[in-house]
C-alpha cells in the first residue's frame, strides 16, 4: 500500500514539473516579446498617442499657446459647429476625398495597366508617369501657379489658341478649387500607379493562360481576374486617399492660401490659421481632433465593409 502511494506521488510530481516548465517557458517568451515590442510601443505612444490625447485635452481650453489656458468645456466644439468657414472647409475636404477616390485611384489603375501594354519604350513612360510624385510639393505648387497665371500662364495660352478668353484660375472661387484638384490628381496618381503595378505583377500568369484557353477576351479577364485580385490594393489605396485628403494642407496653402474668399479653405489650412495666425490653439485643437475623428470613422467603415466583403467571398 505504501509503495502504491509513493508511486502516485511520484507520478503527480512528474506531471507538475512539465506544467511548471511550460509556464516558465511561456513567461520567458512573453518577456522576450515584450522587450522587442517595447521600443515600438514607446515611440508610438510618444509621437502618436500622446499628441492625440494632448490635442483632445487642449480642445477643451481657451488657450493662446503661451499663457495659462482657461477651461471652457465643449464651447470650442459648439463654436466650431456654428462656424460657416468650418463647414465650407469640410465641404472642400469632401471634394478632395471624392476626387482622390474616384479620379486618382482609377487613373492610377489605368496608368498601371498601360505599363503592361505591348508598347515600345514603355519603361520611358513608366519614368515619366512617376516623375510628378518625385517632385517637391513646394516646387509643384509654384510651377502650377505660374502655369495658371491669368496673363502669361501656359494654361491660358492654350485657351487663347482655342479662341477663349483668359481665366483667372486661382483668383475666382468657382475655378480655384477645380484648379488645385487638378494639380493633386497630377501629383498623386503616379503613387497609386506604382501600388497597382506591384499588385498586378503578383497575379499568377496561370490564371490568364487558363482564361485564354476558355476564350476570354481582355475585358472579361480584367473584370474576372485582375479586378477581383486587386481589391485588397484598392481598399488600402482608398484608405490612404481618404486619410491623406482629410489632412491635406501643403499644396492648397502654397497655391491659394485657402482663398479666394475661403473658396479653397480646408480643415488643415483653417486649423493652421487659427493656431499660428490667430493664436487660438484651443479652437485649432478642436478642428484637429474633428479631422482625426472623421478620418478614423471613415477608415473603420471601410475596414468593416471590406471584412464583410471577404466574409461573403465577394470581390466586386
Amino acid at each position: 500500500m505504501l509503495e502504491t502511494t509513493e508511486v502516485k506521488v511520484a507520478n503527480t510530481r512528474s506531471m507538475v514539473k512539465p506544467k511548471s516548465r511550460a509556464k516558465r517557458t511561456k513567461f520567458k517568451q512573453a518577456i522576450t516579446i515584450g522587450l522587442f515590442v517595447a521600443p515600438a510601443i514607446i515611440v508610438y505612444s510618444i509621437y502618436v498617442l500622446y499628441p492625440i490625447l494632448s490635442t483632445l485635452i487642449y480642445s477643451f481650453y481657451d488657450w493662446d499657446g503661451m499663457g495659462v489656458g482657461v477651461f471652457v468645456g465643449l464651447q470650442n466644439y459648439l463654436n466650431l459647429f456654428n462656424d460657416a468657414i468650418f463647414w465650407k472647409a469640410l465641404t472642400n475636404n469632401s471634394w478632395v476625398v471624392l476626387t482622390s477616390v474616384f479620379v486618382q485611384i482609377p487613373l492610377g489603375l489605368i496608368m498601371a495597366l498601360m505599363l503592361f501594354a505591348p508598347i515600345k519604350g514603355i519603361r520611358f513612360f513608366s519614368s515619366i508617369y512617376f516623375f510628378p510624385f518625385l517632385m517637391s510639393t513646394v516646387a509643384i505648387g509654384m510651377l502650377w501657379v505660374l502655369m495658371f497665371d491669368p496673363i502669361n500662364g501656359l494654361i491660358n495660352q492654350l485657351i487663347n489658341t482655342l479662341g477663349f478668353e483668359n481665366v483667372a484660375w486661382l483668383s475666382q472661387s468657382n475655378t480655384a478649387l477645380f484648379a488645385v484638384l487638378l494639380v493633386i490628381v497630377w501629383q498623386f496618381a503616379p503613387f497609386y500607379m506604382i501600388l497597382f503595378k506591384a499588385a498586378i505583377v503578383g497575379i499568377p500568369e496561370d490564371l490568364y493562360e487558363a482564361a485564354d484557353i476558355d476564350g476570354a477576351n481582355p475585358l472579361t479577364k480584367f473584370f474576372r481576374i485582375t479586378l477581383p485580385l486587386l481589391m485588397p490594393t484598392i481598399v488600402s489605396s482608398s484608405i490612404l486617399a481618404i486619410v491623406g485628403s482629410l489632412k491635406a494642407f501643403d499644396i492648397f496653402y502654397i497655391m491659394t492660401g485657402g482663398g479666394p474668399n475661403h473658396g479653397t479653405e480646408l480643415l488643415g489650412t483653417y486649423m493652421f490659421k487659427q493656431a499660428f495666425i490667430n493664436f487660438n490653439m484651443g479652437y485649432a485643437s478642436a478642428i484637429a481632433f474633428v479631422m482625426f475623428f472623421v478620418a478614423l470613422f471613415v477608415t473603420i467603415i471601410i475596414q468593416v465593409m471590406d471584412y464583410y466583403r471577404k466574409k461573403r467571398g465577394a470581390y466586386v
